[in-house]
């Protein structure tokens, strides 16, 4: 440990010797190493009794159901170190009360509330009714998060409009992230965009981080998401710019999924200089009150 500090040291102190300052795009300065392991909400999705402002319609009947403080105290008990709080399972036209009341719930047991997730579609042209739409909606839970304590928010570049370029739709992503990040920013919020959606290479990723370079935006790393054969290089290449790490359990492989090297992709995390909230989101079938605990063991072992 005492080795990798003096190396991403000596690496830093080099950087800035000869780029100075550090242009927004580039890899992110970092001198912590320490790597906490939390847990998202969304793996508890059929078990919410609201998804996305009405009734879950996942939640299956006799099912174990948890609200969102029940989520938190959940964590307490697993012993992870953050709570990422989803916003689609929140109540409808949920209240700062609401929000208050889970910052003090995560923080009387000792977990931090490491972020919350939004699913926004920002690949609409900029004069849209729907480009104003989604705006309005990213704008609303990074006001919430500032309620909550969460320093990160989750976001899209999102789908591209049926009929429209690729590039046109990506230029649109860009300048709307652009102005997300300027609002989040002041309010000391991070935006952290993922691998999602349109965005299924680290190429498409980290093009579009450094053509926003902006400060208070990064990479949501979703180790899960990268659309290509080989996932490993693609998640070495985004971490040096990520602000979260979302972990699965499985890779996509083409139209199939497999078992995913969780204890590789720690390690690559740690290469990268990686530091900050590892957060297990459980997508599996089974049930996460069965296989969640095993999952969260083993990473909090990985991370150590």
């Amino acid at each position: 440990m005492e080795r990798r500090r003096f190396i991403k040291g000596s690496l830093t102190a080099g950087a800035v010797a000869s780029a100075a300052p550090l242009a927004k795009s580039a890899p992110l300065e970092r001198s912590g190493d320490e790597l906490r392991v939390a847990l998202a909400a969304y793996s508890f999705r059929s078990n919410f009794a609201y998804m996305k402002g009405k009734p879950n319609r996942s939640l299956a009947e006799g099912a174990r159901t948890i609200d969102m403080p029940g989520f938190i105290r959940y964590c307490a008990e697993l012993g992870v170190d953050g709570a990422e709080l989803t916003s689609y399972f929140f109540p409808p036209e949920v209240s700062d009360d609401y929000l208050a009341n889970c910052r003090r719930t995560a923080h009387i047991n000792g977990v931090a509330v490491a972020g919350t997730a939004v699913g926004n579609n920002f690949s609409h042209p900029k004069d849209s009714e729907q480009r104003a739409e989604q705006m309005a909606y990213v704008q609303s839970w990074v006001d919430r998060a500032v309620v909550m304590g969460a320093p990160h928010v989750r976001v899209f570049a999102g789908v591209h409009p049926k009929g429209m370029k690729a590039e046109e739709a990506e230029a649109n992503a860009i300048e709307a992230l652009r102005e997300a990040a300027d609002y989040a920013g002041a309010r000391g919020i991070i935006l952290g965009i993922e691998n999602h959606d349109s965005v299924g290479t680290a190429e498409a990723l980290l093009r579009i981080v450094k053509a926003v370079d902006h400060p208070w935006l990064g990479v949501n790393l979703d180790s899960g998401n990268f659309r290509v054969d080989d996932p490993f290089p693609e998640i070495a290449a985004s971490v040096p710019y990520a602000v979260n790490v979302q972990l699965k359990t499985e890779f996509k492989k083409g139209d199939e999924k497999v078992p995913a090297d969780l204890e590789r992709v720690v390690g690559l995390l740690r290469d990268g200089g990686y530091a900050g909230h590892v957060v297990l989101e459980y997508e599996e079938k089974d049930d996460p009150f069965e296989h969640v605990p095993r999952w969260i063991e083993k990473l909090q072992g990985w991370c150590a």
